[in-house]
């Protein structure tokens, strides 16, 4: 019985326990893309990367020497899993304080490509 009351009172850093499995009692592994790790498919950090098979500096000879003019090269599409440590080391993610671990929201990501456009002054 006291067990229970001193589970009761034990202090809880994230409401969803840093994972997003909430009602399902198991889910597969994945591998980290960095050090092989196993880590549950909801806890593993995801990241999407879209980009050129060549680089920026040998794109422009390619395009010299093609025979096609309007030939697009195909791009490279991967998705990253990384465990948690990985992830923080590589900065992927980085640590926050008590409060901005409340912010649930994505944080706002630039697309490449895209210049951002300036924020408009509301009091006109």
């Amino acid at each position: 019985n006291e067990y229970k009351s001193y589970l009761s009172k034990m202090t809880k850093k994230r409401r969803n326990g840093g994972r997003n499995k909430n009602g399902r009692g198991h889910v597969k592994f994945m591998r980290c893309s960095n050090c092989g790790r196993c880590v549950p498919k909801d806890k593993a950090i995801k990241k999407f990367i879209i980009r050129n098979i060549v680089e920026a500096a040998a794109l422009r000879d390619i395009g010299d020497q093609s025979v096609y003019k309007s030939y697009i090269l195909p791009k490279l599409y991967v998705k990253l899993h990384y465990c948690v440590s990985c992830a923080i080391h590589s900065k992927v993610v980085r640590n926050r304080s008590r409060e901005d671990r409340r912010i649930r929201t994505p944080p706002v990501r630039g697309i490449p490509g895209r210049q951002r456009q300036p924020a408009q002054n509301q009091n006109k």
